[in-house]
């Protein structure tokens, strides 16, 4: 039996700038519910977020670079993700990092330190990313599981039988799946997804890793060098410029999750400090995800050499033993489903707290249905938090379908997001609320590092393009089964 109430709402920017007041015990201090994350939940939220379809490209990416450029362009990526990603946990509350007012999305931070204009392009930079990210990982969830019906063909009919199979079925399967799940209402919800999704992620990483030993190890006759895929032999010299632009973008979207920091760190506890636990686990995270970066983008490409696949899991750098490939694939499958949800939810409740604040008295908008359900409990049911999480799942599926292509498309996400959501927004926060002087050293070596991680991301968005227009180009669907 339903029983219908007034659902309590608060939009996106509520409380920001909240009026000081006591509130029983059960609640945190501005009212909203009582959070309960730990070091270990953020620290996964993290490593899903972080370890994602991007791994799967990285011995691609260091094979356009080479085992110099490579190996060190992924380091300073991590140094530059972890050093910003550490300021921008101390901008969740404003104006002091540990008694100030909570901010409750990465947009409320920059309104509260930076002002209206740069909220609105950090807005338009972090949801236009969000989005982005949600489509790639359709794409590549589809693409795995593609993988496993191709591997089982090859393993019936030879690695020469043509084995094509559509992704479309499987992004409407996954679809549906992320139309249920979406149904999940906040955030704070999502830790049991996130730890399910963290352990995916590593089990997948490993076994692309040991493939890549078994291959070394059984002799391999891969091709490498010092500066990556040879001009005149491997690529052109205008499709090695291109290449090289491209897989820095693939190595800028392996380490986005600065979009979704302070809405993960805002589930974490009062106490202690957020801001601290913060910094301990984007340590944790990044560190981690950097060392499966290296191992497998490193091992990978002394696997493959110049001729490492855009994904080494699903473009068939491996053919045996076709069990252990499906097990991999089937646990990215898992992590991508897992990986969504993290980075949807801002979105949707983004939306709905736009929603709630614009039709405060709309009942279809504004009213929940309490639901009990076998062994979950009472469950929050709203009729709009249904309709308008389902059109976006349906909407982002079918622009999967139109551009099914893995490597130009997280490279284009990548450069797009890294520049302002990952570096610009968390540097200029930082100066504000740390009021340091403009001029100064510490403001000079701070201003060097946000226009040079502006020209990386302006030269990989252009390889990422280059590369898109060229797949479209050759791009012949498949309808068949």
């Amino acid at each position: 039996m339903a029983v219908e109430k007034q659902g309590k709402t608060f939009s996106m920017e509520e409380g920001a700038f909240g009026i000081e007041a006591s509130y029983p015990p059960d609640l945190d201090d501005d009212g909203r519910t009582k959070r309960t994350g730990t070091l270990v939940t953020a620290s996964a939220h993290i490593i899903t977020a972080v370890i994602g379809s991007g791994v799967l490209s990285l011995a691609w990416a260091i094979a356009q670079l080479g085992w110099i450029a490579g190996p060190a362009v992924l380091v300073a990526f991590s140094l530059i993700t972890w050093f910003c990603s550490s300021l921008l946990a101390n901008c969740y509350r404003y104006p002091d990092p540990v008694n100030g007012k909570r901010n409750y999305s990465y947009m409320v931070a920059v309104r509260a330190n930076l002002g209206g204009f740069k909220f609105k392009l950090c807005g338009l930079a972090q949801y236009v990313n969000l989005v982005g990210v949600t489509i790639g990982y359709t794409i590549t969830t589809a693409i795995s599981m593609a993988a496993v019906k191709r591997s089982n063909c090859f393993h019936n009919h030879g690695h020469g039988a043509a084995c094509r199979v559509s992704n479309n079925v499987y992004m409407v399967g996954y679809a549906c799946i992320q139309i249920v799940l979406s149904q999940i209402p906040d955030f704070h919800k999502l830790s049991w997804l996130s730890l399910v999704a963290a352990v995916m992620s590593v089990a997948y990483s490993s076994i692309g890793l040991g493939l890549s030993i078994a291959k070394i190890a059984g002799g391999t006759n891969a091709r490498t060098s010092l500066t990556g895929v040879t001009v005149g032999i491997d690529v052109s010299g205008a499709e090695k410029v291109w290449r090289a632009l491209q897989s820095l973008g693939d190595i800028a979207f392996a380490y986005s999750f600065s979009n979704v920091l302070i809405e993960i760190q805002d589930t974490l506890k009062s106490s202690p400090p957020e801001n601290q636990v913060m910094k301990k686990a984007t340590f944790i995270g990044v560190t981690t995800t950097t060392t499966f970066y290296m191992l497998c983008g490193v091992l990978g490409y002394a696997a493959f050499g110049n001729n490492a696949p855009g994904n080494f899991l699903t473009g068939f750098g491996f053919y045996d033993p076709y069990w252990l490939i499906d097990i991999g694939n089937i646990c990215i499958a898992i992590h991508l489903i897992g990986a969504y949800q993290v980075f949807c939810q801002p979105i949707y409740q983004f939306v709905e707290g736009y929603c709630h604040g614009r039709w405060p008295q709309n009942r279809f908008v504004n009213t929940e249905h309490v639901i009990k359900l076998p062994l979950l409990g009472n469950y929050p049911f709203s009729p709009f938090r249904l309709v308008w999480r389902t059109v976006y799942v349906m909407v982002t599926a079918v622009v999967a379908m139109i551009f099914p292509f893995f490597n130009d498309f997280l490279g284009l996400i990548g450069a797009l997001a890294f520049w302002p959501l990952t570096v610009f927004f968390p540097v200029e926060m930082y100066i504000k609320q740390a009021d340091i002087r403009r001029w100064s050293t510490r403001w000079l070596w701070l201003q060097v590092l946000s226009m040079s991680c502006l020209l990386i991301s302006i030269a990989a968005a252009c390889g990422s393009v280059q590369g898109l227009i060229h797949a479209l180009q050759g791009y012949k669907p498949f309808r068949g089964t």
